[in-house]
């Protein structure tokens, strides 16, 4: 049984199709738009923010030395925390009135975090 040439060109004609299409959908996955990263969880403190009720003996209430290594009890607490963390647990456990006094939040703030030898990150605002 022989093939006539129109049905030689037809099924050449379908192969040819098939065979583009499937390499233009292996070509294409590779080309997917990247997904947008996560946004990030919101920030919490990673301490128990009741334990920072020893950060009261850096507020002025004790007589602190200036230009002491950073020992008291409140610094042990904070040590290991990354700066942000840092403020965020005193931001906190100033908003909560962990520290049993009412403060001035943005000087409190300062005070513990330079105490314990911390900087508040840059745009960081206690709210």
């Amino acid at each position: 049984m022989a093939f006539s040439s129109n049905k030689l060109s037809a099924i050449f004609l379908v192969l040819t199709i098939l065979f583009s299409s499937t390499v233009s959908n292996i070509a294409c996955n590779t080309c997917k738009p990247t997904p947008k990263p996560a946004p990030p969880p919101p920030a919490s403190c990673p301490k128990d923010t009741l334990k920072l009720g020893v950060c009261t003996d850096l507020l002025g209430l004790v007589n602190l030395v200036v230009g002491s290594p950073p020992t008291s009890k409140c610094c042990a607490v904070l040590a290991g925390l990354a700066d942000l963390e840092v403020a965020l647990c005193l931001c906190t456990a100033i908003k909560a009135n962990v520290l049993g006094i009412n403060l001035n939040v943005p000087v409190a703030l300062s005070v513990l975090v330079s105490a314990c030898q911390k900087t508040i990150p840059p745009g960081y605002k206690c709210e």
